[in-house]
């Protein structure tokens, strides 16, 4: 997830041309609407693009390489998902690795976070 300025939509735009292998491997398969759910790519939300977004289920998914766990990115991840949640947004955090490793259970527990938070509605 990054932090982006005025320049949003452009910055969205090009980290659409520009994502990570397991990325492209996640959206090949959020792109056919899992449990009927849609889903968005690099989507912005206020100063934030989220890797991923589902409308619906109001659900934010984040693929995390190695460098999540480096350096300052977990403080920095962790406000990112306190100012979510301050909006009513659920982050979803899948490490890059499970993805690349078991993409049909990432795409599961996804569907299964979606589907458990429309039925709060």
């Amino acid at each position: 997830m990054l932090q982006v300025g005025s320049q949003g939509n452009d910055r969205a735009r090009a980290l659409r041309q520009t994502m990570s292998l397991p990325e492209v491997l996640l959206w090949q398969a959020l792109r056919k609407k899992p449990s009927g759910l849609k889903f968005r790519r690099q989507h912005r939300s206020g100063r934030y693009i989220a890797d991923f977004y589902c409308h619906d289920a109001r659900l934010i998914i984040e693929v995390d390489g190695e460098a999540h766990g480096r350096g300052n990115a977990p403080q920095r991840d962790a406000s990112r998902d306190a100012w979510f949640a301050a909006r009513g947004l659920a982050v979803l955090r899948i490490p890059a690795t499970e993805i690349m490793n078991e993409l049909n259970n990432a795409v599961t527990a996804i569907s299964v976070a979606a589907t458990q938070r429309l039925g709060e509605d």
